[in-house]
């Protein structure tokens, strides 16, 4: 019999109607089994084991959350670390900046002072303290040069840039010196550092003339403040009985035209170096390599130029070679022929020791932090080398006495070496193009 024909008989018949009135539905024993009591050491087990388990489930849950925390803080601790770190190498990088500006000011200080007080024993011979300088720098600067060319710092690209320029850079640096060197033993101390900031002046337009630079404001004001601090200060000095009196304008005239050479040079020298960075196809020109032949080049036309340098000073071609024969004797200080030569070698020296001091020093101040932090320590320290310059010193007992106008045209020159110095904005000074 079909199963489908079965089941709608069943409906259709009394029969079956009678059958569906009586039919017991099926007893859902999991509704029976809760009504039934309990064992109550099963109950409590039961429940022991469910607070366990979630107690179980609670502790699982927090130890999920401590170990995400401390994989949060685990990944978070070298961030921490690195800031801190980060913190104490800025302390110590600031530290180390203060103090190299700090030992930048004090050998600043020191050159102008010493550079002086070497001209004491060979005033006479002031052409030969320069060749021995210059020989001096050839030396160093070279040495130098050889052991970063070991260390592939410096390639055969820099060593093939043009050497004409390094030429002219030479030229203008020897003219300087000379000119410097032979100016300053005839002036008062005071005077050396108050004339050399004539540098700034020459060296602002040339640079305008040179490479088509433009300046703002406050360093073309500034600039006007320089020369306005330089006039009051050599013209309060030229009265009777003032620190310049009985000196010839030739001397002061000769500084001012030396710190001309000596701009002309720093401003070919950052020609060479922008011309470098074309040629070498962005990469930066090595210092050592403009320092080293510039400083070559230089010591050659020292030399070359000393005829014409000893004739300003009333020394003919046919004495020359008994000039400098007296000059080593004076510099070395033996025989007892030469006079006035008190302090040498010493001085002579110690000037040349802390000139290349004060050059590297400054050099490290630029490298660690920037041209205007080590612009404004060398600026500090004019005031305070033309203080000590006035003072009695050894070789120099007199002194010199400065009058109320000499400390004005000084504050003012100060004042715009400051101005000239200050933050510049929109990356000024920059070039036309």
């Amino acid at each position: 019999m079909d199963f489908s024909s079965s089941t709608f008989l069943s409906i259709s018949s009394p029969a079956s109607l009678l059958c569906r009135a009586i039919v017991v539905k099926p007893v859902n024993y999991s509704l029976l089994s809760r009504t039934k009591p309990r064992n109550p050491l099963t109950a409590s087990c039961a429940v022991n084991f469910r607070n366990i388990g979630s107690v179980s489930w609670v502790y699982e849950k927090r130890i999920s959350n401590l170990s995400h925390i401390l994989m949060r803080s685990s990944a978070f601790l070298p961030i921490l670390a690195s800031k801190r770190e980060t913190e104490l190498n800025s302390g110590i990088t600031d530290a180390r900046i203060v103090a190299a500006a700090a030992a930048t000011v004090i050998l600043a200080v020191a050159n102008r002072v010493l550079y002086k007080l070497a001209l004491v024993p060979m005033r006479q011979y002031p052409f030969f303290l320069a060749q021995v300088t210059t020989f001096g720098y050839v030396a160093v600067y070279f040495s130098i040069l050889y052991v970063r060319c070991n260390f592939g710092i410096v390639t055969k690209e820099m060593l093939a840039v043009p050497k004409s320029r390094f030429m002219a850079i030479g030229l203008l640096e020897a003219l300087g010196v000379a000119c410097g060197m032979s100016a300053g033993a005839m002036l008062p101390g005071p005077a050396i550092p108050i004339l050399s900031q004539a540098f700034l002046v020459w060296q602002l337009v040339l640079s305008v003339l040179i490479l088509r630079r433009r300046y703002s404001l406050n360093q073309i004001l500034g600039c006007l403040l320089v020369t306005a601090g330089v006039i009051l200060a050599v013209a309060s000095g030229s009265s009777d009985g003032q620190w310049l009196s009985g000196i010839e304008f030739l001397w002061p005239a000769l500084m001012v035209v030396s710190s001309a050479f000596q701009a002309g040079a720093s401003i070919l020298k950052e020609f060479v170096f922008i011309d470098g960075a074309k040629r070498l196809q962005g990469k930066t020109l090595d210092i050592f390599v403009v320092n080293s032949f510039g400083s070559g080049f230089q010591a050659l036309f020292v030399f070359l130029l000393l005829p014409f340098l000893s004739n300003l000073r009333g020394i003919p071609f046919t004495q020359l070679p008994q000039y400098l024969k007296y000059g080593a004797a004076c510099f070395l200080n033996i025989g007892g022929h030469i006079a006035d030569c008190e302090g040498a070698p010493f001085l002579p020296l110690l000037f040349i020791l802390t000139n290349m001091a004060f050059n590297i020093s400054l050099l490290n101040l630029v490298k660690m932090s920037s041209a205007l932090l080590s612009s404004l320590a060398a600026t500090l320290g004019v005031p305070l080398s033309i203080y000590i310059l006035s003072l009695p010193l050894p070789y120099i007992p007199e002194g010199t006495n400065l009058n109320a106008f000499f400390v004005i045209g000084t504050a003012i020159l100060v004042s715009g070496l400051t101005l000239y110095n200050l933050p510049k904005p929109g990356n000024q000074p920059h070039r036309n193009d």
